[in-house]
């Protein structure tokens, strides 16, 4: 016993001895990767597809352990195509995974090391889109009439765009309201608000696939959550029952907005914050008195 335990303790020490801090990057880099495989499992229909996977993996070595030939040749065929085979099952979450690396820092730190500044008129363009929203918005809760306003961002809906009609116009309150009127052959979908501009209408949303929300959520709500778990656009929803304004992003919707509120967090969205400029006072001759830049004259 004693020396089985010495041997692997030498064996241990001898492993530790080629051991590098490039080794600790490494096996931090793997655990990240693992743990968010993991995540996307958890968290998308993917974990049923594993069981599956390993209720094969099982049954193939079954096969192996007993000869049975016609079952391990069957397996054999089956897994020369795995690769490929996985790549098809798994299409969605690894879609929806590659996404969120778009979205993530590095991505935006990237994105704005190619586009340092806004133009100001594009942020005009966007402020008087926000307000024309929250306009309707207002209007349509006090009329319990519904909508469903996607604002894109950096993620590209030209999928949803093509399931809708082009319109690619000035916002307007009148102009919104009718595209929503419950007459109206476009009201029944989403309207794309692309960098200030209406630029679909009509469009269809894929509805989430989380089944613990709240049965109060209704169909324009599920879509909403649906584009946000699949893009990072801003969702703006105002439900035909009960008139409620919601924001729907990431996944998460937020109920219960009025006008000003609405329209205070669609610009913190979506119109970039300017860096705050500190403004130097030049110090004259004379003593300084407490903090700061003040002078006693």
């Amino acid at each position: 016993m004693w020396e089985a335990l010495t041997s692997a303790y030498t064996s241990f020490m001898d492993q530790m001895s080629l051991f590098h801090a490039t080794d600790v990057l490494d096996i931090l880099i793997v655990t990240f990767i693992i743990y968010s495989l993991i995540k996307i499992m958890r968290e998308t229909r993917a974990e049923q597809l594993v069981k599956g996977i390993l209720i094969i993996l099982v049954a193939f070595a079954v096969s192996n352990l007993f000869n049975l030939r016609m079952l391990n040749s069957l397996f054999t065929s089956f897994f020369q195509f795995s690769v490929l085979a996985v790549l098809i099952v798994f299409q969605p979450e690894l879609r929806s995974a590659l996404e969120h690396i778009g979205r993530s820092k590095i991505a935006k730190y990237w994105n704005g090391i190619s586009t340092m500044t806004v133009e100001e008129e594009q942020t005009k363009q966007v402020r008087k889109c926000i307000n024309c929203v929250a306009d309707v918005a207002a209007n349509f809760q006090r009329s319990k009439t519904g909508a469903l306003i996607v604002f894109e961002r950096q993620t590209k809906l030209g999928e949803i765009i093509d399931t809708g009609t082009i319109i690619d116009a000035e916002p307007s309150v009148p102009m919104i309201g009718n595209i929503f009127f419950n007459k109206a052959p476009l009201h029944d979908g989403a309207m794309i608000v692309r960098k200030g501009k209406v630029y679909a209408a009509g469009c269809i949303l894929p509805l989430t696939k989380n089944n613990d929300i709240s049965t109060d959520l209704g169909t324009r709500h599920r879509a909403a959550l649906g584009i946000s778990e699949n893009s990072d656009a801003v969702i703006v929803v105002v439900s035909e029952e009960t008139g409620t304004i919601s924001i729907a992003k990431n996944g998460v919707i937020t109920r219960n907005f009025s006008r000003e509120t609405l329209s205070t967090a669609l610009e913190e969205e979506l119109i970039p914050k300017e860096p705050e400029k500190t403004e130097r006072v030049p110090l004259r001759s004379g003593r300084t008195k407490g903090k700061g830049n003040q002078v006693e004259k």
